[in-house]
């Protein structure tokens, strides 16, 4: 079974810039829509970014516009987060998931519509 790992997260401070990760196991995803999500303790899961299979982009919160961009390469499997400018409110488990799409312009926003999901990579950005 095919498996989603992050990588990428750690501590930074805020201002800094931190490169997140999704590849998959085996295999190839290039037949999935994917997104990323994120959760901090107490609050429910948050949708970031998506993108579709042929490439388009949505993002979710007006707070990570201009500041992140969601990425894929189809041919090394790999998804990525790109976040800059990045600040405290920013903290949290980042998640990337990944789901079959039958459009290659479907992007889904939300967490239900996923069923392949990461471990996560905890972000925490200090002030």
């Amino acid at each position: 079974q095919v498996q989603l790992v992050e990588s990428g997260g750690g501590l930074v401070q805020a201002g800094d810039s931190l490169r997140l990760s999704c590849a998959a196991s085996s295999g190839t995803l290039n037949r999935n829509a994917m997104g990323w999500f994120r959760q901090n303790s107490g609050k429910e899961r948050e949708f970031v970014a998506g993108i579709s299979r042929n490439g388009g982009v949505l993002y979710g919160a007006d707070s990570v516009k201009g500041r992140f961009t969601i990425s894929r390469d189809n041919t090394k499997t790999i998804l990525l987060l790109q976040m800059n400018s990045l600040k405290p409110e920013d903290t949290a488990v980042y998640y990337c998931a990944a789901e079959a799409a039958s459009h290659d312009f479907y992007i889904y926003t939300l967490e239900q519509a996923y069923h392949l999901w990461g471990q996560g990579t905890q972000v925490t950005v200090s002030s």
